[in-house]
């Protein structure tokens, strides 16, 4: 890099442009050619970090339309379209998704794309890909595939690495396996099998420090600690909906009402009866905030109608009286979410 800043060494300098936000990056790059490769290195990320000036963002990617992420600035309630996801797989959905080092995966998954012209499902059920996106070079590129193609599978990060359990391969056959991927090597291995299968997806959810993989409709979880030996067998009296974690505890939408659990027991902290029609979304906390992302809305026996909705609701958590909040809605995705994770930037 030439000098940045003039006057200013190099070294402080970038220091300088690591505490611009994130959503300004675009137009800092069109500065001078040096100014971009500042911004678009690995430098910038870990200085970012040495100076507090990490950002937590959403990441959603919904239905509509097809292979299209979003992110979602809290602070300054604004979203930023992501490129296309060069996946071959049209509407790729029922992948996991999660992020760890400053990169957004997308693992496996399948589509139920059908070709409106012959009426042909056009997708596969499952696949081995994995892609990842570096928002620093805003750019999607392939990683390693996965030992066993799957879907509908638990993910998670521990420690900085992917685990991927379960779910179903490519033939809609119920699996046990299990892998975990390290980002530096690039690298799929082989873990310990699921010591129970169930033939429906599953799920993976970290609390404690823990991964926590749940089939529904099962009365027991099995747990994976950060050492990763081995899989435990664990009673589980958690309520049945749409989950997500909140400053370590969770949060369960059941019986019209959002439920958080804790060491402390089960406490009723809002209504969420408005959101009773509303399937397909997204339930995801960040800070001390719950946010139900997207979704559709009906039919029912009065409206046969589908209305794909990109609406953003907010219950902060902290409050003493818990109320929802809208905040910006999505700009180009809407409709049910097939991805919703965190990406620290």
């Amino acid at each position: 890099m030439s000098e940045l800043i003039e006057g200013l060494p190099d070294a402080v300098a970038i220091r300088c442009l690591a505490r611009v936000p994130f959503y300004l990056h675009p137009k800092l790059e069109v500065v001078s050619r040096s100014w971009q490769a500042a911004i678009r290195s690995p430098e910038l990320s870990k200085i970012r970090q040495e100076v507090a000036s990490s950002e937590d963002l959403l990441c959603v990617c919904a239905f509509d339309p097809e292979n299209v992420w979003q992110l979602y600035d809290p602070l300054r309630d604004l979203w930023i379209t992501l490129p296309v996801l060069p996946s071959k797989i049209r509407h790729l959905s029922h992948f996991g998704a999660v992020s760890t080092a400053g990169k957004l995966y997308v693992i496996g998954g399948g589509s139920d794309a059908v070709d409106p012209s012959t009426g042909d499902h056009d997708g596969c059920f499952a696949t081995d890909e994995v892609w990842s996106y570096d928002p620093i070079i805003k750019q999607w590129s392939p990683r390693a595939s996965m030992l066993v193609p799957r879907s509908m599978f638990a993910c998670c990060v521990l420690n900085g690495k992917i685990v991927v359990a379960g779910g179903f391969t490519s033939c809609r056959k119920t699996i046990s396996q299990a892998e975990i991927y390290d980002p530096e090597k690039d690298l799929w291995t082989p873990m310990p099998d699921l010591h129970r299968t169930q033939n429906s997806a599953c799920s993976g959810i970290v609390i404690g420090g823990k991964m926590h993989v749940l089939h529904k409709d099962m009365s027991t979880v099995q747990v994976l600690d950060n050492a990763g030996a081995r899989w435990m067998v664990e009673e589980c009296d958690w309520l049945q909906g749409p989950m997500t974690v909140v400053q370590d505890a969770l949060c369960v939408m059941s019986n019209g009402s959002i439920i958080k659990q804790d060491k402390e027991g089960r406490k009723i902290v809002s209504s969420a009866t408005d959101f009773k029609k509303r399937i397909g979304f997204a339930m995801i906390g960040l800070g001390d905030n719950l946010y139900m992302i997207g979704g559709v809305i009906g039919p029912d026996r009065w409206n046969w109608d589908i209305k794909p909705l990109s609406d953003v609701d907010v219950l902060t958590l902290g409050s003493e009286r818990p109320a929802w909040r809208q905040v910006a809605p999505m700009t180009r995705c809407r409709g049910t979410i097939v991805g919703c994770t965190l990406l620290r930037i």
